[in-house]
């Protein structure tokens, strides 16, 4: 049996840009099976759409494809949205994935670059180009930080947490950091005062509140 082809939507207000991506979509066997200039038509357009992966602009005239995809996730759970834009922006990328997006691709990709990432995005993946998988690790490594720091722990106590939060036992952050098991404790009441917490779970999650 013929494996089916992916059905994909386009969500894009340059005409041009639309039909170059429709070409090149179909060229590679996957079918377009909608077409939108702008945020209304989609809207209105999409419910009686069977799409596996909506390709998303963020930039449209009415409305912003971030929204869109807010409002139109959960129409269609299942379908999977890659967000297509100028934007290398790390508030424009958190507010697409949280709205529902799975996947963050700059224009200008090269053709077999965009079906490699459609693909990935319908077998369960999360494609996203090299510079942005940087921006949200960067970004997210400096949330990290800055919430570490707010709470005003010394360095020895944020290595201390972070080795509780990776599973570490006392005695292995005492070997680990060549320190008693005393002194682990004592690093430990400290944390929990400063946290206003009583255990290790309630730290970790005060201080690493995105891992759970």
């Amino acid at each position: 049996m013929n494996e089916q082809p992916i059905r994909i939507v386009l969500v894009e207000d340059d005409k041009e840009i639309r039909q170059l991506v429709r070409n090149a979509l179909e060229r590679e066997g996957m079918r377009v099976v909608g077409s939108f200039g702008n945020g209304d038509d989609f809207l209105a357009k999409y419910p009686d759409l069977e799409a596996d992966v909506v390709i998303m602009d963020i930039g449209l005239p009415d409305v912003s494809g971030i929204e869109l995809v807010q409002r139109a996730k959960p129409l269609r759970p299942s379908t999977q949205f890659l967000m297509s834009t100028v934007f290398e922006n790390p508030a424009y990328i958190f507010q697409a994935l949280c709205a529902g997006a799975t996947g963050y691709m700059v224009k200008g990709s090269d053709q077999e670059e965009q079906a490699k990432a459609i693909r990935e995005l319908n077998s369960g993946g999360s494609p996203m180009t090299p510079g942005i998988a940087r921006l949200v690790v960067d970004s997210f490594q400096d949330k990290v930080k800055a919430d570490i720091q707010d709470h005003a722990l010394t360095d020895r106590e944020k290595g201390v947490l972070d080795q509780l939060a990776n599973g570490l036992m006392y005695k292995e952050i005492a070997a680990k950091e060549g320190i008693s098991t005393e002194t682990v404790r004592k690093h430990v009441r400290n944390i929990y005062e400063k946290l206003h917490v009583g255990s290790r779970m309630e730290a970790i999650r005060k201080v690493y509140p995105q891992r759970y």
